[in-house]
């Protein structure tokens, strides 16, 4: 099996406008007479199962994206199984929303001749399994162009706040169908920042999950256990040889602290809770160094939990620097309003979050 990394797309001298744009599902054509697939990039954590002729990737991080470019009006691309809800974006223009599309072999169309970059996004949770992209394919007419890396790259670790959980809904009460269609992570923190740099990203956060203890200590996988590997099953680890991001943006703490510890688990007191935090948090971090040599961490927390996140992350920057690491900030953020669902950050919260890590990212660009 072929592993893919993140990377992504290209940079066009010009770009012809996008005129009257379509998606519809195109039933019952042959992917056998389409020809080749187009060049692709794909932004997350990947891993392909098909073929080169009919590919097949399978991913389940939030945020991943794939992209092509080609001269042309018109491009197919293939849809797999899986509830999502996908952005397909032409030229950087206004999103066109596919919402849980039915799988099968789609048809973007109503281009003005010239080159177009496009791209495919996913812009929900998707912790129940994955799902699948079929790859671009040219109309006729179209021809393939390169898909160039952008230089810049950014990765996103956490938990719900770097998601995008519920972060548009116009109310804190939601359903679980509502968190769902409420949850963009294209317009949460690590789609803002992306955008704002122009840099391709991975976003490796899972909802409801912290560094040894998950919210209300529910038991699964925490998010340093799930890190390694490409998808939730932990079949295959990671190796992305071309994913060597400048930073590093880590938020986590908030699911191990905002609720009271239960009877059964396996810290006596809040101080065995604090201790075992800290010391697998600086390893989760130390192990990162290991794998990204080149990085600069950029930590942040809220003011949730009566301060208690945010206490326990300094301590474990002041731990790391004591160690000897240098290239780390701590960012701490307030005055949230919370008013997505389940008092999780709006989008106008992730634009304030994002601000206040674009202050230390802008400072450390030089470097």
């Amino acid at each position: 099996m072929k592993i893919l990394a993140a990377a992504a797309v290209l940079a066009l001298a010009s770009v012809a406008p996008a005129t009257a744009r379509d998606v519809r599902i195109v039933p019952r054509l042959d992917l056998g007479t389409l020809g080749t697939p187009l060049p692709i990039r794909i932004g997350g954590r990947a891993i392909q199962r098909g073929t080169a002729a009919a590919p097949n990737y399978q991913r389940q991080w939030p945020g991943s994206y794939f992209e092509t470019a080609f001269r042309g009006t018109a491009v197919y691309f293939k849809i797999g199984p899986g509830d999502v809800i996908l952005h397909v974006l032409v030229d950087d223009r206004p999103p066109l929303p596919l919402v849980k599309p039915s799988a099968g072999l789609y048809l973007l169309d109503g281009l003005s001749p010239g080159p177009h970059r496009v791209r495919v996004e996913v812009v929900t949770e998707g912790q129940a399994g994955p799902s699948s992209f079929g790859g671009f394919y040219p109309a006729p007419g179209t021809k393939a162009m390169p898909v160039r890396a952008r230089a810049r790259q950014i990765e996103f670790i956490g938990d719900s706040h770097t998601v995008g959980y519920g972060n548009t809904s116009p109310s804190r009460q939601c359903t679980a169908d509502q968190v769902w269609a409420t949850t963009d992570t294209s317009q949460g923190i690590a789609g803002v920042i992306a955008r704002r740099y122009g840099a391709d990203y991975q976003v490796n956060a899972i909802s409801g999950r912290g560094v040894v203890r998950n919210y209300g200590g529910f038991a699964a996988d925490t998010l340093p256990e799930a890190y390694p590997f490409i998808l939730f099953d932990k079949a295959q680890r990671y190796s992305g040889t071309d994913w060597r991001p400048q930073f590093i943006v880590i938020a986590l703490g908030t699911n191990d602290f905002s609720t009271p510890l239960k009877a059964g688990e396996r810290w006596a007191t809040r101080d065995a809770l604090h201790a075992d935090y800290e010391a697998s948090y600086v390893r989760f971090i130390q192990d990162l160094r290991r794998r990204n040599p080149q990085a600069r961490f950029v930590l942040w927390a809220t003011d949730l939990a009566g301060g208690e996140i945010d206490a326990e992350v300094r301590k474990v920057v002041d731990r790391l620097r004591a160690a000897g690491e240098r290239r780390i900030d701590y960012v701490p953020v307030r005055g949230l309003a919370m008013t997505g669902c389940d008092s999780h950050p709006s989008t106008a919260d992730d634009r304030t979050i994002a601000d206040a890590l674009s202050k230390v990212i802008d400072a450390g660009k030089s470097e």
